[in-house]
C-alpha cells in the first residue's frame, strides 16, 4: 500500500466518523419535529371544541343583547311618557297651586301684620298711659 491510499482510507474513516457524529443531532432533531407535530395536532384537536363553545355562548350573548335592547326601547318610552305627563301636569296643576300658595302666604302675613300692628298699638297705648300716670 502506498501513501496516498493509506491518505485516502484514513480520509474515509474521518469521514464516516463525521457523518456518525451529524446522524445522532440529526435524529433527535427529527424526534424534536414528531413531538412538534403531535403538539399541533393534539392542539388543534383541543381548539375545535373551544371554538365551538365560543361560538354557542357569543350566539347566546346576542340574543340576550336582543332582549336588553327590547327593555331599553321600552324604558326610553316610559321615560318620554313619564317627561310628557309631568309637563301636563305641571302646566295644568302648577298655575294654579302657585296661585293658591301665593294667596294663602299673602293672607298669613296680612294677619301677622294685623297681629304685630295691634300689639304695637297696645304697647304704645300702656306706655302713654304709665307715662301719665307718672306724670
Amino acid at each position: 500500500m502506498s501513501g496516498g491510499a493509506i491518505a485516502a482510507l484514513i480520509a474515509a474513516g474521518a469521514f464516516v466518523v463525521l457523518v456518525l457524529l451529524l446522524a445522532v443531532p440529526l435524529l433527535k432533531a427529527g424526534r424534536t419535529l414528531d413531538e412538534a407535530t403531535l403538539a399541533i395536532r393534539t392542539t388543534n384537536d383541543g381548539v375545535a371544541p373551544l371554538l365551538a363553545d365560543a361560538k354557542q355562548t357569543v350566539e347566546a350573548i346576542n340574543v340576550q343583547l336582543v332582549q336588553v335592547e327590547g327593555i331599553a326601547q321600552n324604558v326610553n318610552s316610559m321615560t318620554t311618557n313619564v317627561a310628557a305627563m309631568t309637563s301636563v301636569v305641571s302646566s295644568t296643576l302648577g298655575s294654579p297651586m302657585i296661585k293658591a300658595a301665593a294667596f294663602t302666604y299673602g293672607v298669613r302675613k296680612t294677619v301677622s301684620d294685623r297681629r304685630d300692628a295691634e300689639a304695637v298699638r297696645t304697647a304704645r297705648r300702656k306706655h302713654r298711659s304709665d307715662r301719665r300716670a307718672r306724670g
